[in-house]
């Protein structure tokens, strides 16, 4: 199934962020900088204005700073690919921007009593960890689970989405988007775990004898 943010954006992106990488590599930036910067960004953005109150202002940043999750692995491409620190580090960070920028939203719906909201983003908080640990296991154990309608970009995009309407005084948009999200992450990890299984079961099926290996 296609996933949220369509192939074709994430064409369109890329033909933006390309020169913005090769340019961040002729001066000598390297991708794991531009990973902790993008954290250190969502961070901002989220427990900085968002858990405030600030929704618009949080939203555009926590967006901004996310849309480096792509610039990192570009210039990781183009720098001759990922090292297996740059991996691990690009996993740990967003794992720490995800627990901010939904830590933020719980504490500020919290703080304005909407116990519905603060439901949503917990379910959130946990199914996007669930997401991202489903594809890791299952390549830890030679398999891929690379598939599901909502990667961490779209998942972010929904929520700044939500948090800029309900900042711009559309009402619970903020807590639909979440229960929106919930919904989707839920379903990805459906989606990933019958993924694994399939290839499981597929590895698992005894090797069919070839002719020349048949008794005569």
């Amino acid at each position: 199934m296609a996933k949220i943010f369509q192939v074709s954006a994430r064409a369109g992106l890329t033909r933006v962020i390309e020169p913005v990488a090769r340019a961040l590599l002729r001066r000598g930036v390297t991708p794991n900088a531009v990973t902790v910067t993008g954290t250190v960004g969502v961070l901002i953005g989220a427990l900085g204005f968002g858990a405030r109150g600030y929704l618009v202002t949080g939203a555009i940043i926590v967006t901004f700073f996310a849309l480096t999750d792509l610039l990192d692995g570009t210039m990781a491409r183009m720098s001759g690919g990922s090292t297996k620190f740059g991996a691990f580090l690009d996993s740990s960070m967003d794992r720490v921007a995800d627990g901010a920028v939904f830590g933020a939203v719980a504490f500020w719906l919290a703080s304005e009593g909407d116990q519905w909201g603060v439901a949503g983003a917990l379910v959130c908080l946990v199914a996007g960890g669930v997401v991202s640990y489903v594809k890791a296991r299952a390549e830890g154990l030679g398999m891929t689970a690379n598939v599901g309608i909502a990667e961490r970009t779209e998942r972010l995009i929904i929520v700044g989405i939500g948090g800029i309407l309900d900042g711009a005084g559309v009402p619970h948009a903020l807590t639909v988007a979440l229960w929106l999200l919930a919904a989707v992450s839920v379903f990805t990890v459906g989606q990933r775990m019958t993924h694994v299984y399939r290839q499981a079961a597929q590895q698992a099926q005894p090797a069919q004898p070839t002719e020349s290996s048949v008794d005569r």
